[in-house]
This record gives C-alpha cells, sequence and structure tokens, in this order.
C-alpha cells in the first residue's frame, strides 16, 4: 500500500485559497498552480522524517498533520498540529536543512506540493510572482514562531505557576 498519492493537476482557486495565492493575481494563481501537484498522505503514514532534508514545501488542503519528536523506545511525543492553511517543510524549501522533527497524517489529508526548482522556473518568467510567494512563505513562518512562543509562554506560565491560573 502506498503512503502517498500524488496527482500533478492543481486548480487556480486551490492556489488562490492557500496562503501562497494571497497576494497574486489570476495568471500569477495559475502559474504556479502549474507547477505545484496535489499530494495525498493516508492516517499515521509520515510526510517528512526527522533527520531528512527535501527541497518541497507542503500546504495544508485538508486533514490534520502532527508534527512529532522520537522520544526513545519507538515512541514518539506530539510538539503540536498543522491544520489547513498551515504550511510544512519551510526550512528544507527555503535552504535544505534537514528537518529537526517529523511530520505525519494525524487524519488522512491533501496537501499542495511545490518544489524549489519548480518556483525557481518562475524566477524568469514571473520574478514578482516569486517575491510574492515567498513573502507569503516568511508570513507562514512566523505566524508558526508566534504560535510557538505562546505556547512556550503558556507552559512557562505552568511551570512557574505564575499569574493564579494553575
Amino acid at each position: 500500500m502506498s503512503t502517498r498519492t500524488e496527482t500533478p493537476m492543481v486548480s487556480c482557486q486551490a492556489i488562490r485559497e492557500s496562503p501562497l495565492g494571497l497576494d497574486l493575481d489570476d495568471a500569477q494563481c495559475q502559474a504556479l498552480a502549474d507547477v505545484c501537484s496535489l499530494l495525498g498522505v493516508a492516517t499515521g503514514n509520515m510526510l517528512l522524517e526527522e533527520g531528512h532534508s527535501d527541497d518541497t514545501l507542503y500546504v495544508i488542503v485538508s486533514g490534520c498533520l502532527e508534527v512529532v519528536k522520537p522520544s526513545g523506545g519507538g515512541s514518539t511525543v506530539s510538539l503540536g498540529y498543522l491544520r489547513p492553511g498551515d504550511v510544512a517543510g519551510i526550512m528544507g524549501f527555503v535552504d535544505g536543512v534537514k528537518h529537526t522533527a517529523g511530520i505525519r497524517a494525524h487524519e488522512r489529508c491533501v496537501l499542495i506540493a511545490l518544489t524549489r526548482p519548480d518556483l525557481e522556473s518562475l524566477i524568469d518568467k514571473d520574478p514578482r510572482l516569486v517575491y510574492r510567494v515567498m513573502r507569503s512563505i516568511v508570513r507562514s513562518a512566523h505566524r508558526i514562531l508566534g504560535r510557538m512562543n505562546n505556547q512556550f509562554v503558556e507552559m512557562s506560565n505552568y511551570i512557574s505557576h505564575q499569574h493564579g491560573r494553575y
């Protein structure tokens, strides 16, 4: 049984509704859709493995991904969840670094997949499109970092029993 199913067709509308399409016009959405693919990942299957690297960015269209870290003895601890509209694989996409955590499908997922070479193929044709996509990727990374910071503050408050809420 395959853990992933890939379909080359991504609609202009799917791009428009994703974080990647926020600043794009219709022609740019279509150009980006033409270089993206749809990917299905079954519940429980890994999308990204910790310690591996790739050059693909994933935008969650439907389903839920769980960010996991090995905790020893074959077990994992959950670091968080990614839901529709969230982006996964940002650092690997941007600079090819190894993933510091794994990502698995908490439930069946449909993802838009964009590889770095496919985005780079658009630089000469429409550099403004590439700039706008990269800006949306930074925006997504910023949102994820903000969420992580909030979780850290909540955990820190819980541990130190501050603010009278615990």
